[in-house]
């Protein structure tokens, strides 16, 4: 069965068809590099302007005077080292709570088959269709007053990292790959005398590398944009993220300084993900296969 596209082969066998799909094609990647990449750029640009030069209308798109100044003096006056290294350990603790439980969890209910399993899926699949905003106060007085040991969490770590274990996208993406695993592959290691943790360990995660780092990516994200949560939970400035002091720093820092450090902030995420596109795009197109 052949597939019927928009310009018919025939149309681009003719060397006019060809010249005008080409350069329509080229056009449209165009203006489409620009609307993405242009308020990076201007981003860029901004913190490498003056002050005035910044609010002036109309907007220069080239500086008239490439100052660099405004990197360092966000670097040094708002303290971006301390909170990088804030954001950067809270990323990282998530990541791997989130990795290490979301990963069982999801195991477990797509393999181990437990009692009650769909029942617990489902339970865990409906706290999707609850709004963030309407958990923030059960999960605030949960962290400021733990239950049973009564240990407040507030400016400590945990409290970012454990309410990131309960993630019901990311283990519902895990569980989905999991199932795909064909049955054939676990009853082999079964055979061989691998028990269901050694299976895990030494079958299922290597094969679940695409799948990992897809979950690996949300995660972090998820935390280094997260303002609200570390916001409540934070309130010692010398703790917190670089989300919440660029908003808390910011009063009275110059706008091109302020545009700088967001610049800065943002670095981090875009390294991670040219570094890792390969497996993100593996990930997501595996969860779209059978087999």
């Amino acid at each position: 069965m052949s597939t019927r596209t928009l310009v018919s082969p025939a149309a681009l066998a003719r060397p006019r068809g060809r010249a005008v799909y080409w350069t329509v094609f080229t056009v449209v990647l165009v203006l489409f590099v620009i609307a993405f990449l242009f308020p990076v750029y201007w981003m860029v640009t901004g913190a490498m302007k003056s002050p005035d030069e910044v609010a002036k209308t109309p907007p220069t798109l080239v500086p008239e005077q490439w100052r660099f100044s405004g990197y360092t003096d966000a670097w040094d006056l708002m303290q971006l080292p301390r909170h990088l290294w804030n954001t950067v350990v809270q990323a990282a603790g998530a990541w791997l709570f989130q990795l290490v439980f979301c990963t069982a969890a999801a195991y477990a209910l797509s393999k181990l088959r437990p009692a009650f399993g769909k029942v617990i899926l489902g339970g865990i699949l409906a706290t999707l269709m609850v709004p963030a905003q309407a958990l923030v106060v059960p999960k605030y007085l949960t962290v400021a007053d733990l239950p049973l040991i009564h240990t407040s969490l507030l400016n400590d770590p945990l409290a970012i990292w454990l309410p990131a274990v309960a993630n019901a996208f990311n283990l519902y993406l895990l569980k989905r790959f999991f199932d795909q695993i064909p049955r054939d592959v676990l009853e082999a290691a079964e055979i061989d005398g691998a028990g269901k943790l050694r299976t895990l360990w030494s079958i299922v995660l290597p094969m679940s590398r695409p799948v990992l780092g897809v979950v690996s990516i949300f995660a972090l994200v998820a935390v280094w944009q997260d303002f609200l949560w570390p916001l409540m939970v934070f309130s010692d400035t010398g703790k917190q993220p670089i989300s919440v002091a660029l908003v808390q720093l910011s009063q009275n820092i110059q706008l091109t300084v302020l545009i700088a450090a967001m610049v800065i902030a943002s670095i981090p995420m875009v390294a991670l993900f040219l570094l890792f596109q390969r497996h993100i795009i593996a990930g997501i197109s595996a969860g779209s296969t059978k087999g």
